[in-house]
């Protein structure tokens, strides 16, 4: 073990970004009505759809579902809250679940989400055809949607993403059109009474109360489907905007969802909803407006979905691409055309979104199906990341705590929508394993390669004395590979950790990196020595570890961004290979402003 290789370097000065400059990128991220709108349209979407959805399953009973997803919807505001202001970054589930266990567990998040956002695209692009179609009647069938997926993956590779102000102007389109259309709703009703609502409401439900319920809230968990979308991109908003977009988000889903259920059983019978699901919102203007208002509440729906499929290409290209670097997924998905676009991440998308189209032949039902079971274990999944972060992030500083029983009964309620999507139709439930379980073994196999070459390298020398011509080149180029991969680089910045702490980081490496090189990094300042038997720690965990070479670097300067930044640049390490012990509560940084650098112990 190198102990000595580096002992005296100097650290840069402190301060290389000048207060004038970090105030410049403060100013430059999203406020409150920008960061809000982008995933406000997300999430509001699906007032176009749920309505519907929720009123087939649970007839009389859609608006007291659709409030019973409310107040679960408020408990993950604080679960979210507390995740997302502890590790400010961005990935979502991804993210808490990487900096709190292992690789595994975080990828078979980073799978929920993908297909999340598949079926997002193209739920969103079929239902905005669908109200395409009202607009212009010749306009029907699944090609309309596929040319539309067509159009925002060819945008996508040109390297058009998400304007902001965009997103504001459709956001702020979509409330307006939504509270006209509950105003003259409310009008028409005034004048013509409510013999509808009262049909409706004397309707029984097929199984009672209880199971009504129990499906209707299954199908309105598809009502807040967005709500994750605010952690994807938390680095590009400014300090303190993330729990507000939360809090904006469950505004709006609380207003609007039981407002347009109980509009809808106002204005249609009950046996008429499945009849008009695919554009019911348009037809509910029509009835109470006129054909200006369902014109209008056409284009609104066209423009809002739009948006929400163009949201499923940039965070599905991001998240792919962030999979990619930290080596879960193959690195052929990394190259970049000459407009700097991840073209063949953006491309497979586009055919694994046509492939469940055509699979679900464009059913609603079936789409919301694959779309839920896929968002609600994502939200199950961010639940477990909660209580990781409570028990092995103790000591991380997060600006709010969400309370263990409120955990509980959300990851209870989220259970039960699962269930109940599952009971629904297990045919759905199917074409969700048709892609999830492939997925899932393409990342699984990248994170268990090293075994798997190792154990073609074994076969391989057992049949060479036969062939040893052909298995003596294979064998060698399957070594290379192995010593290729396991010769990058990780770095371990240490305060001085007892050796219980240095060995779990040891553990952690050997189980979830495959690297066969580790700097241990102990940052001093002016004067100050290396703590007494760290060497002799390293030194046995060096005869401890003999696959793992290891070498102990001490470097007088101050820890933080920048030193993380030259090191970085000097020993060509990502920060995202860089790992520290969790941070107390006077440590002067963020998390994010660390760029990446992960949390291990």
């Amino acid at each position: 073990m190198d102990a000595e290789a580096a002992s005296e370097t100097k650290a840069p000065p402190a301060g290389s970004e000048t207060p004038d400059e970090a105030a410049k990128d403060e100013a430059d991220k999203l406020g409150v009505l920008p960061a809000t709108a982008i995933c406000g349209n997300d999430i509001t979407s699906s007032c176009l759809y749920v309505s519907a959805l929720t009123i087939m399953a649970a007839g009389r009973w859609a608006p007291l579902a659709l409030l019973v997803v409310v107040l679960v919807l408020y408990l993950f505001r604080k679960i979210y809250g507390e995740v997302v202001g502890a590790l400010p970054l961005n990935g979502g589930a991804y993210n808490a679940l990487l900096n709190t266990t292992s690789k595994s567990w975080a990828s078979l998040a980073a799978c929920l989400t993908l297909l999340s956002y598949m079926a997002t695209a193209v739920i969103s692009a079929s239902e905005a055809m669908h109200y395409f179609h009202g607009l212009v009647p010749v306009v029907e069938g699944l090609t309309p949607t596929v040319v539309l997926l067509a159009v925002f993956c060819a945008l996508t590779i040109w390297g058009i993403g998400e304007s902001s102000m965009v997103a504001v102007g459709i956001f702020i389109l979509h409330l307006a059109s939504l509270v006209l259309l509950l105003a003259v709703g409310g009008i028409f009703l005034a004048g013509n009474g409510f013999d509808i609502l009262k049909e409706n409401l004397a309707t029984p439900t097929q199984g009672g109360m209880g199971k009504a319920l129990f499906l209707g809230f299954a199908a309105a968990m598809l009502g807040i489907s967005g709500f994750e979308s605010s952690a994807n991109y938390v680095e590009e908003q400014k300090k303190g905007v993330f729990p507000k977009t939360l809090r904006n988000m469950w505004l709006a889903v609380g207003i609007f969802n039981p407002l347009m259920a109980l509009l809808a059983l106002s204005l249609i019978r009950i046996g008429d909803v499945e009849e008009k699901k695919n554009a019911l919102l348009a037809h509910m203007g029509s009835l109470a407006g006129g054909e200006w208002l369902a014109t209008l509440i056409s284009i609104d729906a066209v423009l809002v979905l739009s948006g929400a499929v163009l949201t499923s290409y940039v965070g599905v290209t991001g998240l792919v691409r962030r999979m990619t670097l930290d080596r879960c997924l193959p690195q052929f998905f990394l190259k970049t055309n000459r407009r700097g676009s991840t073209h063949r991440i953006i491309i497979g998308f586009f055919l694994l979104a046509v492939s469940v189209l055509f699979i679900t032949k464009g059913e609603l039902s079936a789409l919301a199906g694959v779309y839920t079971i896929s968002f609600l274990a994502v939200m199950l999944l961010f639940c477990v990341g909660n209580i990781l972060l409570k028990v092995k992030r103790a000591r991380l500083p997060r600006p709010e705590r969400a309370a263990w029983p409120a955990i509980m009964l959300a990851m209870l309620a989220v259970l039960i929508g699962l269930l109940g999507n599952i009971l629904r139709e297990q045919e759905y439930f199917k074409v969700f394993l048709y892609y999830f379980i492939p997925a899932l073994l393409v990342v699984w196999i990248m994170l268990g390669r090293i075994g798997i070459m190792k154990a073609m390298l074994f076969m391989l020398r057992s049949a060479s004395e036969a062939i040893s011509g052909i298995t003596s080149r294979m064998s060698q180029s399957i070594r290379s590979r192995i010593d290729e991969i396991n010769s990058q680089q990780l770095v371990f910045f240490t305060r001085g950790d007892s050796i219980k702490s240095l060995n779990e980081a040891m553990l952690y490496v050997r189980k979830n990196e495959h690297s066969n090189r580790i700097k241990i990094v102990s940052v001093l300042a002016e004067g100050q020595e290396v703590q007494a038997g760290l060497k002799d720690d390293l030194a046995y965990l060096d005869r401890a570890y003999p696959e793992i070479h290891i070498e102990f670097v001490a470097l007088t300067g101050v820890f933080g961004p920048e030193l993380i930044e030259e090191l970085s640049q000097e020993w060509k390490v990502p920060k995202n290979f860089m790992f520290i012990g969790s941070p107390g509560d006077h440590f002067p940084f963020r998390i994010a402003d660390l760029g990446g650098v992960r949390l291990i112990i």
